[in-house]
């Protein structure tokens, strides 16, 4: 039976403060993260697979690995990274290197990987169609509107000749880096956990991994086109505040996360749809 613990905005930002005050009055915490490695291991996680992943460990490795693993689930992209800046968790595990890149350099936070464990192929689905050759002139297609994402799904429908990209459109290319539209295709920028919810509205969108899978879609056979795995740059990561990479157990979970029995796990439960990165 699942233990996870799941957080509002609210209780979150209360934590926040409450943490801040703290460390107004302590010496030990720094810009760098803190020093005290007492108590469980904290953890946000988006809820499928990467949650997943974390109570597998917790309910079969963490006690025979001396880990106490407590895990929080968040549906947005944001708050894991706010929370694991401000000390509210002491880790995350959602993300990929593009979009903590592109994150830490707009607002200003902190934070670095530790070892990366899977992949999510991204996927362009549709309800209404079978085949991307079926989609009509003039089609619409949802994209994530978050930078990295949206320029992800863009390079994936380029890549299956959907549209051509102009040279140079790199990480953060939007509709207006298209070079080519034969198909006139028009785009709706939302926001990435709505992808999936707009199906019914569109003629087909481009759904992140964890998305796809949360809404019981089957990446590796119900996706028109799907991302490749060679070489890709978007592997997702456990990831912490600058200064607590060295933490003792966030070493074992990062040991227990690449390990031969959660490789074994991510291959029988997710079928292709999450790939392992190591």
């Amino acid at each position: 039976m699942r233990n996870t613990a799941k957080l509002t905005a609210a209780v979150l930002t209360a934590g926040a403060l409450t943490i801040g005050l703290t460390a107004c009055g302590s010496d030990k915490d720094s810009a760098s993260g803190s020093s005290d490695y007492s108590g469980p291991l904290v953890v946000a996680a988006s809820p499928t697979p990467h949650a997943e992943i974390l109570d597998y460990i917790k309910d079969n490795l963490a006690k025979k690995a001396g880990l106490d693993l407590e895990v929080k689930e968040f549906t947005d992209y944001i708050t894991p990274n706010t929370a694991t800046e401000d000390g509210s968790v002491d880790a995350n595990y959602f993300q990929n290197q593009p979009y903590l890149d592109d994150f830490n350099k707009k607002r200003g936070t902190h934070i670095v990987p530790v070892v990366t464990v899977h992949l999510e192929p991204l996927g362009l689905y549709s309800h209404k169609v079978k085949s991307v050759d079926a989609l009509k002139s003039g089609a619409t297609v949802a994209v994530p509107n978050d930078s990295v994402n949206e320029a992800r799904a863009l390079k994936l429908l380029a890549a299956n000749g959907l549209i051509t990209l102009k040279d140079g459109a790199g990480s953060e290319a939007t509709p207006q880096d298209i070079a080519k539209n034969p198909k006139n295709l028009q785009f709706k920028e939302v926001e990435a956990a709505q992808t999936a919810r707009s199906l019914d509205d569109v003629d087909a969108a481009v759904i992140n991994g964890n998305y796809a899978i949360s809404a019981g879609i089957k990446p590796a056979k119900d996706a028109l086109v799907l991302e490749s795995a060679k070489n890709s740059p978007y592997g997702n990561f456990l990831a912490v505040k600058k200064g607590n990479e060295k933490d003792p157990r966030v070493k074992k979970l990062a040991k227990l996360l690449t390990s031969p029995e959660v490789k074994k796990f991510i291959e029988d439960k997710y079928q292709g749809s999450v790939i392992p990165s190591f």
